[in-house]
Formats: C-alpha cells, structure tokens, sequence
C-alpha cells in the first residue's frame, strides 16, 4: 500500500515538473477557412526560442506518413474527424499571447489589432 502512495507522489511530480517546463501552442488555421478555428494544442519545450516552438507546432500539424491528428504529441481540437495539414496563412499562438502568421518565409509576428481576429 505505501508503495501505491509513493508512486502517485512521483507520478503527480513528474507531472508538475513536466508542465513547469512545457508551453502549449495553439495552432490556428485560417488559411482556407471562414473564421479561424484552433484545431491542436502542441506541448514544446519551454526554453526554446519561439522560432523552434513554431517549427515544431508545424512539424507536428503536417501529414507525412500518418494523419497528423491521430499524433500522441499533440491534442486534436478541430471541429472535424480530420483536419488539413497546417500551411502558409495558417496561425499560432504562444501562452504569453503572442499570435504569429506562417508566411512563405517562416512565421511573422501579428500586431495587436490583428491578434484579435483568432
């Protein structure tokens, strides 16, 4: 029985531990869309610099071999049972609230009027 509670313990500080150094994105499409509509939540590592946090939210919303919303990495949030891969016009957003464009050339910081619009 001790070694039940022992392991919860861990477990629950492992869990801790592990948001402490996480940050969830948002990943926003909008690209083909109405409106925009949040369909993943990506974990990424904390102390990685917001380019490679990007990088990996796109990596991760693009299909390659498997359809990228059946990934265990990330949370599948779309409206739909499938979702498009993640493309140039597409968003995401960062926890501190900055919201970012994917462009042709990478991903471009929106201004605050236009952090609104997702």
């Amino acid at each position: 029985m001790k070694n039940v509670k022992v392991k919860t313990k861990e477990s629950l500080t492992n869990a801790l531990l592990s948001k402490l150094r996480t940050e969830t994105v948002a990943v926003i499409h909008s690209a083909y869309e109405d409106s925009p509509r949040t369909v993943a939540l990506v974990n990424v590592n904390k102390s990685w610099s917001t380019k490679k946090k990007l990088e990996r939210a796109f990596m991760l919303t693009n299909s390659i071999e498997d359809a990228w919303y059946t990934r265990d990495e990330l949370v599948y949030i779309g409206p739909e049972s499938s979702c498009r891969s993640t493309s140039v016009g597409d968003m995401a957003r960062l926890e501190n609230g900055k919201k970012f464009k994917c462009e042709n050339t990478g991903w471009v910081e929106l201004g605050m009027d236009e952090r609104c619009l997702g």
